[in-house]
């Protein structure tokens, strides 16, 4: 895997990655924003267990003009519908494991086919990616565990429900792993070795609340130990509140070497009971220059940052 030298540091990644790496060593590259916030502005159903995952069994096409919502809006890096999508989640739909791996390839997939479409409609010639979202065992829960941690599951069952997954997704081609919303040390360190040798790229990022994992650990020993693994390009915080970001990217570069990876949520708190969002929104775009200059490379937002938030980022890091 061929390395190129960032301002922080080495960054591996241009082998399935397309140039990957080698954007982040030239800057920032935009995330999308949160996909279900955009397919539920489309009108589509996402009360079900499998959340943004059902839509590949019923509604792909939907994810296709989600993704190219973002790309419209700015967006470098499609973050595909396989947060929530297992083997174990789609088994109780009734789907087997052989067509569950198929759902996870045919996320990637249309990630790409959305990056091909707006690519032809915008003849800019910029490149676009596909990002293959893996997310924590708690996701498939659909209770908010994953904001959590410590399901009581050893290493070793941790291990035989992530593994099968990443290397499907891995083996589907996109550009990078967005391992993400990891909410525990445990889970980092199955996770970490899950993704060795797999030949993608990676980036980590962390649920974060108070400086600390989500588990109520230090951010500083999670950066530290999935920045060990060589297939990591950037490591850092997603879906935590934005007042997190800047404290967390400079402790992700400073303590890894690694560009660091940033995309909140608005700021609006998630109530797992009600399946619902509240509190006041304080996602600012404005911001984002700065977690920029303390060393993030990969910036973007999480749930309810939609395309308008996205656009209004992409011209917050231009000026």
């Amino acid at each position: 895997m061929a390395t190129v030298i960032g301002g922080s540091g080495a960054v591996p990644g241009d082998g399935a990655g397309g140039g990957f790496g080698a954007a982040l060593a030239a800057g920032p590259v935009l995330l999308d924003g949160g996909l279900s916030t955009q397919l539920a502005a489309q009108g589509c159903d996402l009360s079900d267990a499998l959340w943004s995952a059902r839509l590949l069994l019923d509604e792909p096409r939907q994810l296709v003009a989600a993704h190219r919502a973002f790309f419209e809006a700015g967006a470098r890096v499609a973050t595909t519908a396989s947060y929530q999508a297992s083997r174990a989640g789609f088994a109780g739909r009734g789907v087997d494991a052989a067509k569950a791996d198929r759902l996870l390839a045919l996320s990637v997939e249309l990630a790409r086919l959305a990056a091909e479409e707006a690519s032809a409609e915008l003849g800019d010639g910029r490149p676009r990616w596909v990002a293959a979202s893996v997310g924590p065992y708690g996701a498939v829960l659909a209770d908010g565990s994953e904001y959590r941690g410590h399901y009581g599951l050893s290493a070793g069952e941790l291990a035989s429900f992530h593994r099968p997954r990443l290397e499907v997704l891995a083996a589907a081609g996109p550009d990078v792993l967005a391992v993400e919303t990891v909410p525990d040390l445990l889970e980092a360190s199955v996770l970490a070795e899950c993704v060795r040798g797999l030949g993608v790229p990676v980036w980590f990022s962390f649920g974060a609340a108070g400086g600390l994992t989500r588990g109520g650990e230090p951010l500083s020993e999670a950066f530290a130990l999935v920045a060990e693994v060589p297939e990591v390009v950037a490591v850092g915080v997603n879906c935590c509140a934005p007042q997190e970001v800047p404290a967390a990217v400079s402790l992700a570069v400073e303590l890894t070497g690694r560009p660091a990876v940033a995309y909140p949520n608005s700021g609006e708190g998630w109530d797992a009971t009600a399946r619902d969002w509240a509190g006041a929104a304080t996602f600012d775009p404005g911001e984002a220059p700065g977690w920029v200059a303390a060393g993030a490379r990969l910036v973007g937002g999480c749930c309810r940052v939609g395309p308008r938030g996205i656009a209004e980022l992409a011209n917050a890091l231009v000026g």
